[in-house]
Protein backbone atom coordinates (compact mmCIF):
# COMPACT_ATOMS: atom_id res chain seq x y z
CA UNK A 1 0.00 0.00 0.00
CA UNK A 2 1.25 3.35 -0.62
CA UNK A 3 1.30 6.53 1.06
CA UNK A 4 -1.63 7.89 -0.49
CA UNK A 5 -4.03 4.81 -0.35
CA UNK A 6 -2.80 4.31 3.29
CA UNK A 7 -3.62 8.17 4.11
CA UNK A 8 -7.36 7.45 2.58
CA UNK A 9 -7.95 3.90 4.59
CA UNK A 10 -6.94 6.32 7.89
CA UNK A 11 -9.42 8.95 7.09
CA UNK A 12 -12.02 6.54 6.24
CA UNK A 13 -11.45 4.61 9.76
CA UNK A 14 -11.50 8.29 11.52
CA UNK A 15 -14.78 9.02 10.56
CA UNK A 16 -16.18 5.54 11.03
CA UNK A 17 -14.76 6.18 14.21
CA UNK A 18 -16.06 9.50 15.08
CA UNK A 19 -19.88 8.05 13.74
CA UNK A 20 -19.75 5.29 16.30
CA UNK A 21 -18.17 7.52 19.03
CA UNK A 22 -21.03 10.44 19.06
CA UNK A 23 -23.75 7.72 18.65
CA UNK A 24 -22.40 5.95 21.63
CA UNK A 25 -22.62 9.75 23.51
CA UNK A 26 -26.06 10.18 22.51
CA UNK A 27 -27.13 7.22 23.83
CA UNK A 28 -25.48 7.69 27.27
CA UNK A 29 -27.33 11.34 27.55
CA UNK A 30 -30.64 9.21 26.72
CA UNK A 31 -30.04 6.76 29.52
CA UNK A 32 -28.50 9.69 32.49
CA UNK A 33 -31.82 11.14 31.64
CA UNK A 34 -33.48 7.96 33.36
CA UNK A 35 -31.46 7.83 36.38
CA UNK A 36 -32.85 9.26 39.56
CA UNK A 37 -29.63 10.27 41.30
CA UNK A 38 -28.67 14.03 40.53
CA UNK A 39 -24.77 12.35 41.60
CA UNK A 40 -24.86 9.00 38.62
CA UNK A 41 -26.86 11.44 36.40
CA UNK A 42 -24.36 14.19 36.24
CA UNK A 43 -21.66 11.15 35.70
CA UNK A 44 -23.32 9.40 32.82
CA UNK A 45 -23.76 13.18 31.02
CA UNK A 46 -20.19 13.74 31.78
CA UNK A 47 -18.98 10.45 29.91
CA UNK A 48 -21.16 11.22 26.92
CA UNK A 49 -19.98 15.08 26.98
CA UNK A 50 -16.51 12.98 26.40
CA UNK A 51 -17.81 10.59 23.48
CA UNK A 52 -18.82 13.56 21.92
CA UNK A 53 -15.52 15.36 22.52
CA UNK A 54 -13.99 12.39 21.14
CA UNK A 55 -15.63 12.51 17.82
CA UNK A 56 -14.94 15.85 17.64
CA UNK A 57 -11.46 15.33 17.33
CA UNK A 58 -11.56 12.52 14.77
CA UNK A 59 -13.21 14.40 12.54
CA UNK A 60 -11.27 17.57 12.70
CA UNK A 61 -8.47 14.25 12.23
CA UNK A 62 -10.04 13.40 9.18
CA UNK A 63 -10.04 16.66 7.66
CA UNK A 64 -6.29 17.13 8.33
CA UNK A 65 -4.97 14.12 7.27
CA UNK A 66 -5.50 14.53 3.10
CA UNK A 67 -4.43 18.34 3.11
CA UNK A 68 -1.85 17.80 5.68
CA UNK A 69 -0.97 14.96 6.20
CA UNK A 70 -0.50 13.58 2.72
CA UNK A 71 2.33 16.43 1.93
CA UNK A 72 3.80 15.98 5.47
CA UNK A 73 4.65 12.39 5.11
CA UNK A 74 6.03 12.84 1.54
CA UNK A 75 8.79 14.60 3.23
CA UNK A 76 10.09 12.25 5.56
CA UNK A 77 8.98 9.09 3.07
CA UNK A 78 9.63 10.62 -0.74
CA UNK A 79 8.18 8.67 -3.64
CA UNK A 80 10.63 5.69 -5.44
CA UNK A 81 11.51 6.26 -8.91
CA UNK A 82 9.22 3.53 -11.27
CA UNK A 83 11.07 0.71 -12.10
CA UNK A 84 13.41 0.68 -15.01
CA UNK A 85 11.81 -1.33 -18.07
CA UNK A 86 13.41 -4.90 -18.57
CA UNK A 87 15.85 -5.17 -21.60
CA UNK A 88 14.29 -7.72 -24.04
CA UNK A 89 16.80 -10.81 -24.58
CA UNK A 90 17.82 -11.33 -28.33
CA UNK A 91 17.48 -15.47 -28.64
CA UNK A 92 21.13 -16.29 -30.36
CA UNK A 93 20.81 -19.07 -32.47
CA UNK A 94 22.68 -22.13 -31.67
CA UNK A 95 21.61 -25.27 -33.88
CA UNK A 96 23.57 -26.07 -37.07
CA UNK A 97 22.61 -28.04 -39.45
CA UNK A 98 26.18 -30.18 -39.72
CA UNK A 99 27.72 -30.33 -36.79
CA UNK A 100 31.11 -30.10 -38.56
CA UNK A 101 29.63 -26.79 -40.20
CA UNK A 102 28.80 -23.59 -39.07
CA UNK A 103 26.25 -21.96 -40.84
CA UNK A 104 26.93 -18.18 -41.11
CA UNK A 105 24.05 -15.68 -41.39
CA UNK A 106 24.09 -13.55 -44.85
CA UNK A 107 21.24 -11.72 -44.36
CA UNK A 108 20.34 -9.60 -41.65
CA UNK A 109 17.06 -7.90 -40.82
CA UNK A 110 17.47 -4.00 -41.29
CA UNK A 111 14.29 -2.66 -39.38
CA UNK A 112 12.92 0.45 -41.02
CA UNK A 113 12.51 2.34 -38.30
CA UNK A 114 15.03 2.25 -35.43
CA UNK A 115 13.30 1.83 -31.71
CA UNK A 116 15.38 4.57 -30.14
CA UNK A 117 13.74 7.64 -30.02
CA UNK A 118 15.71 11.16 -29.84
CA UNK A 119 13.86 13.63 -28.09
CA UNK A 120 14.20 17.22 -29.89
CA UNK A 121 16.52 19.61 -28.53
CA UNK A 122 15.34 22.17 -26.50
CA UNK A 123 11.71 22.00 -26.27
CA UNK A 124 9.12 25.13 -26.07
CA UNK A 125 5.85 25.52 -24.63
CA UNK A 126 4.03 26.84 -27.89
CA UNK A 127 2.82 30.25 -27.97
CA UNK A 128 -1.05 29.16 -28.65
CA UNK A 129 -0.98 27.15 -25.62
CA UNK A 130 1.22 29.75 -23.28
CA UNK A 131 -1.46 31.98 -24.25
CA UNK A 132 -4.16 30.04 -22.15
CA UNK A 133 -2.74 29.53 -19.04
CA UNK A 134 -4.90 30.72 -15.66
CA UNK A 135 -2.55 30.01 -12.72
CA UNK A 136 -0.64 32.60 -11.03
CA UNK A 137 1.36 30.37 -9.08
CA UNK A 138 5.12 30.97 -9.27
CA UNK A 139 6.56 26.92 -10.21
CA UNK A 140 9.19 25.22 -8.19
CA UNK A 141 12.36 24.91 -9.49
CA UNK A 142 12.82 21.90 -7.45
CA UNK A 143 10.37 19.73 -8.66
CA UNK A 144 11.27 16.84 -10.49
CA UNK A 145 10.17 14.36 -12.90
CA UNK A 146 10.55 10.46 -13.29
CA UNK A 147 10.67 8.67 -16.91
CA UNK A 148 7.59 8.54 -18.77
CA UNK A 149 6.05 5.47 -19.11
CA UNK A 150 3.62 4.50 -21.91
CA UNK A 151 1.04 2.02 -21.52
CA UNK A 152 -2.60 1.15 -22.82
CA UNK A 153 -3.31 0.20 -19.19
CA UNK A 154 -2.98 2.07 -15.84
CA UNK A 155 -3.68 0.53 -12.73
CA UNK A 156 -3.89 3.85 -11.23
CA UNK A 157 -0.18 4.17 -9.99
CA UNK A 158 1.50 2.52 -12.62
CA UNK A 159 1.12 1.69 -16.41
CA UNK A 160 0.49 -2.13 -16.89
CA UNK A 161 3.34 -4.16 -19.06
CA UNK A 162 5.37 -0.58 -20.13
CA UNK A 163 6.59 -0.08 -23.79
CA UNK A 164 8.42 2.01 -26.56
CA UNK A 165 6.69 -0.14 -29.59
CA UNK A 166 2.87 -0.11 -30.29
CA UNK A 167 1.46 -1.96 -33.00
CA UNK A 168 -2.03 -0.38 -34.30
CA UNK A 169 -4.98 -0.74 -33.88
CA UNK A 170 -4.22 1.49 -30.56
CA UNK A 171 -7.23 3.33 -28.19
CA UNK A 172 -6.22 4.90 -24.79
CA UNK A 173 -2.57 5.87 -24.19
CA UNK A 174 -1.41 6.62 -20.69
CA UNK A 175 1.91 8.52 -20.09
CA UNK A 176 2.60 7.66 -16.53
CA UNK A 177 5.34 9.62 -13.86
CA UNK A 178 6.09 9.89 -10.40
CA UNK A 179 6.58 13.61 -9.18
CA UNK A 180 7.80 15.61 -6.29
CA UNK A 181 8.28 19.33 -5.00
CA UNK A 182 5.00 20.03 -6.98
CA UNK A 183 3.40 23.30 -5.43
CA UNK A 184 -0.67 22.67 -5.88
CA UNK A 185 -2.60 25.25 -8.11
CA UNK A 186 0.64 25.51 -10.75
CA UNK A 187 0.28 25.41 -14.06
CA UNK A 188 1.42 22.45 -15.85
CA UNK A 189 1.15 21.18 -19.49
CA UNK A 190 1.38 18.07 -21.47
CA UNK A 191 2.34 17.99 -25.03
CA UNK A 192 1.65 14.98 -27.55
CA UNK A 193 3.67 15.37 -30.77
CA UNK A 194 3.40 13.12 -33.76
CA UNK A 195 7.09 13.54 -36.17
CA UNK A 196 7.04 17.22 -34.61
CA UNK A 197 3.47 18.26 -35.21
CA UNK A 198 1.04 18.99 -32.09
CA UNK A 199 -1.23 16.69 -32.03
CA UNK A 200 -2.71 17.03 -28.59
CA UNK A 201 -2.57 18.80 -25.39
CA UNK A 202 -3.63 19.27 -21.65
CA UNK A 203 -2.66 22.53 -19.18
CA UNK A 204 -4.44 23.46 -16.54
CA UNK A 205 -3.26 24.08 -12.85
CA UNK A 206 -1.78 21.36 -10.37
CA UNK A 207 -4.84 19.58 -8.80
CA UNK A 208 -2.51 16.76 -7.03
CA UNK A 209 -0.15 16.39 -3.86
CA UNK A 210 3.25 17.80 -3.53
CA UNK A 211 4.40 14.28 -4.37
CA UNK A 212 3.32 10.70 -5.82
CA UNK A 213 2.46 9.44 -9.17
CA UNK A 214 -0.08 10.86 -12.29
CA UNK A 215 -0.41 10.36 -15.53
CA UNK A 216 -1.47 12.43 -18.99
CA UNK A 217 -3.80 10.65 -21.43
CA UNK A 218 -4.96 10.38 -25.08
CA UNK A 219 -8.10 9.10 -26.50
CA UNK A 220 -8.44 9.61 -29.65
CA UNK A 221 -10.74 7.92 -32.46
CA UNK A 222 -8.74 5.00 -33.72
CA UNK A 223 -8.20 6.24 -37.29
CA UNK A 224 -5.97 8.65 -35.76
CA UNK A 225 -3.20 6.80 -34.89
CA UNK A 226 -1.20 7.33 -37.95
CA UNK A 227 2.15 5.42 -37.76
CA UNK A 228 5.12 7.52 -36.67
CA UNK A 229 7.44 8.71 -33.61
CA UNK A 230 5.42 9.84 -30.88
CA UNK A 231 6.46 12.38 -28.15
CA UNK A 232 5.06 13.77 -24.88
CA UNK A 233 6.58 16.72 -23.38
CA UNK A 234 5.96 17.83 -19.43
CA UNK A 235 6.61 21.04 -18.81
CA UNK A 236 5.66 22.64 -15.32
CA UNK A 237 4.99 26.64 -15.83
CA UNK A 238 7.65 27.20 -18.87
CA UNK A 239 10.17 25.28 -18.08
CA UNK A 240 10.05 21.70 -19.25
CA UNK A 241 10.57 18.64 -17.16
CA UNK A 242 10.93 15.23 -18.73
CA UNK A 243 10.19 14.07 -22.46
CA UNK A 244 9.12 10.61 -23.27
CA UNK A 245 8.79 9.13 -26.79
CA UNK A 246 6.92 5.90 -27.98
CA UNK A 247 6.75 4.75 -31.63
CA UNK A 248 3.92 3.63 -33.66
CA UNK A 249 3.90 0.92 -36.50
CA UNK A 250 1.47 -0.15 -39.22
CA UNK A 251 -1.61 1.57 -40.66
CA UNK A 252 -4.30 3.08 -38.63
CA UNK A 253 -7.40 2.04 -38.81
CA UNK A 254 -9.91 3.64 -41.28
CA UNK A 255 -12.67 5.72 -40.37
CA UNK A 256 -16.00 4.28 -41.59
CA UNK A 257 -18.22 6.04 -44.10
CA UNK A 258 -21.25 7.92 -42.83
CA UNK A 259 -24.28 7.06 -45.00
CA UNK A 260 -26.83 9.43 -45.89
CA UNK A 261 -30.00 9.15 -46.95
CA UNK A 262 -31.48 11.56 -49.54
CA UNK A 263 -35.02 11.37 -51.16
CA UNK A 264 -35.18 11.49 -54.76
CA UNK A 265 -37.20 14.27 -55.57
CA UNK A 266 -39.03 13.78 -59.56
CA UNK A 267 -39.74 16.90 -61.81
CA UNK A 268 -42.56 18.19 -61.94
CA UNK A 269 -43.12 18.83 -65.50
CA UNK A 270 -43.80 21.98 -66.40
CA UNK A 271 -46.18 23.44 -69.85
CA UNK A 272 -44.55 25.17 -72.17
CA UNK A 273 -47.32 27.09 -74.42
CA UNK A 274 -46.34 26.62 -78.13
CA UNK A 275 -46.63 29.17 -80.70
CA UNK A 276 -49.30 28.46 -83.27
CA UNK A 277 -48.22 30.35 -86.74
CA UNK A 278 -51.11 32.01 -88.42
CA UNK A 279 -51.73 33.32 -91.60
CA UNK A 280 -51.95 36.94 -92.36
CA UNK A 281 -54.26 38.16 -95.14
CA UNK A 282 -52.77 41.57 -96.78
CA UNK A 283 -54.87 43.49 -98.92
CA UNK A 284 -53.83 45.19 -101.94
CA UNK A 285 -55.06 48.12 -104.06
CA UNK A 286 -54.89 48.24 -107.36
CA UNK A 287 -55.55 51.76 -109.14
CA UNK A 288 -58.60 51.99 -112.11
CA UNK A 289 -57.41 53.89 -114.74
Amino acid sequence: MDIHAGVIALTAMAVIAAYFSVRTGLRIFRSATKLKYYSLRRQRAADGWKLVALSLLLVGFAYWLPFHGEPLAYIYFPPSPNPSLTPTITPTPTITSIPSITLTPTITDTPSVTDTLTPAASPALPVAIEAIITSLVTPNAEAAFSRIEFSTEYDGVFAVNPQTVFQNPLGHMYGAFSYDEMIPGVQWTAIWLRDGSLVHYETKPWDGATGGYGFTDWNPPLHEWLPGAYQVQLFVGMEVKVVGAFMVEGAALTASPTLTRTSAVSPTPSRTPTATPTRTRSAVSTATP
